[in-house]
């Protein structure tokens, strides 16, 4: 008699988006492969079936997924370039290019676009990210892909956009099975060979970055980042087939209310701290929101009897969420000199600014969290990488029954 071998979860992995925030995504899978490896398992495979990412998390899953044969070097690589980044390596940060897009920006934003009566005159966005491009040339190799999907390494591949010339939301997606695109109300899938020309537009993080020229079902859109108007994060590792999902986010589910300075009179938020605040909504809460709509499902799947359960297609989720145990803001706030003298100066004339001393530890570090974006700085990835790592080790037997291995005794 045969014996049957145990179903092993299709397990999906998804990023969130969220500029040098994901910095710490890396410090958590790299976190994941030493555990995997104190299990006892082959360094190669990868855990993860189904990647998806958003943003910076669709670099960062692209690039794992096209090591997917070969896991554990391929998680060393990216967080060997995210531990050595330097601003320069993501976007233009000399004087004369800050001069030329962001200081002309600031100029146009001021003085009333109208002034700008030459097509050419009207900069499109706040920083060139030009070198990025050049980086995912040599980070993310598209071209080995096809190759490793067709050999059973990975099922599928997934990022996603949006769209300013519809004002969809679409994620573009490469898989083994043939499945269908899904069509929900203002968001899309679109099945097609993944190029860097959508990571750039995934990562365009709106008046940041560019938005990028990329063909849709034979139609030219102009795409931005894709949390934008993102409002189930989960959702394309579910379409794609994964029961199992291991969600890391680049900020705290539940964020803390900031402490306040007693007997001190808020003042008026700067533009820095206005433009902090919306970034965080958009990169932030839409993942809160579907993690906790996941867990209400759940929840009123259990509720209902085995027997009517098995007669609907609904399916409890097997979900685990990782995300920051500190303030990512209040860890940029120590960072800011970091950055280069001229972002520095740029982003000054719009209010971010380092901390006071009666500031630190208050969260009231001016801009501070719209620095934490751009912060693509040695001692800032760095920090982000190793509170990763720390996490997984506080949470490493909850990830352990999630994938189902096994420490050692001695691990324990």
């Amino acid at each position: 008699m045969t014996l049957q071998q145990p179903h092993t979860p299709r397990t999906g992995l998804v990023l969130s988006g969220g500029g040098a925030r994901a910095a710490y995504q890396v410090g958590v899978l790299e976190a994941i492969a030493d555990l995997r490896i104190a299990c006892g398992l082959p360094r190669q495979n990868s855990p993860f079936q189904i990647m998806c990412g958003t943003s910076a998390g669709a670099i960062n899953a692209s690039a794992l997924a096209c090591g997917a044969d070969h896991f554990d070097d391929t998680v060393r690589h990216i967080a060997q370039i995210w531990r050595g980044f330097r601003a320069e390596q993501v976007y233009r940060a000399d004087s004369l290019s800050v001069l030329r897009s962001g200081a002309h920006w600031l100029t146009l934003l001021s003085l009333g676009w109208t002034v700008a009566r030459w097509r050419k005159a009207r900069p499109h966005a706040l920083l060139n990210n030009e070198p990025l491009a050049e980086l995912l040339k040599t980070l993310v190799q598209l071209d080995r892909l096809p190759g490793l999907i067709a050999d059973g390494h990975l099922q599928a591949l997934a990022v996603t956009a949006s769209s300013y010339t519809t004002g969809e939301h679409i994620t573009f997606y490469r898989s083994q099975e043939s499945r269908p695109p899904w069509i929900r109300s203002q968001r899309r899938a679109v099945s097609t060979d993944i190029t860097h020309g959508h990571l750039l537009a995934s990562s365009a993080i709106p008046f940041i970055f560019p938005a990028r020229l990329v063909p849709v079902d034979g139609q030219l859109h102009y795409l931005g980042d894709g949390s934008m108007r993102q409002t189930a994060p989960i959702a394309p590792a579910i379409h794609l087939g994964a029961e199992r999902i291991l969600v890391v986010g680049a900020g705290r589910m539940h964020e803390p209310q900031a402490q306040l300075l007693s007997n001190v009179e808020p003042t008026y938020p700067s533009l820095a701290q206005i433009g902090g605040h919306a970034l965080s909504s958009i990169f932030l809460d839409a993942l809160s929101v579907d993690i906790e709509r996941a867990e209400r499902i759940n929840q009123t799947l259990s509720l209902i009897p085995v027997d009517a359960r098995a007669r609907s297609s609904l399916r409890p989720l097997n979900l685990l969420v990782l995300s920051p145990s500190q303030r990512i803001d209040e860890i940029a706030s120590r960072h800011i000199r970091e950055l280069p003298g001229p972002i520095r100066t740029l982003l000054g004339a719009v209010g971010v600014k380092e901390p006071s001393a009666e500031q630190t530890g208050t969260g009231a570090a001016g801009g501070a969290a719209l620095a934490s974006y751009l912060l693509f700085e040695t001692g800032f990835t760095q920090e982000l990488i190793e509170l990763g790592r720390t996490d997984v080790q506080a949470q490493r037997d909850e990830i352990c029954a999630f994938f189902g291995w096994t420490l050692p005794a001695q691990s324990h």
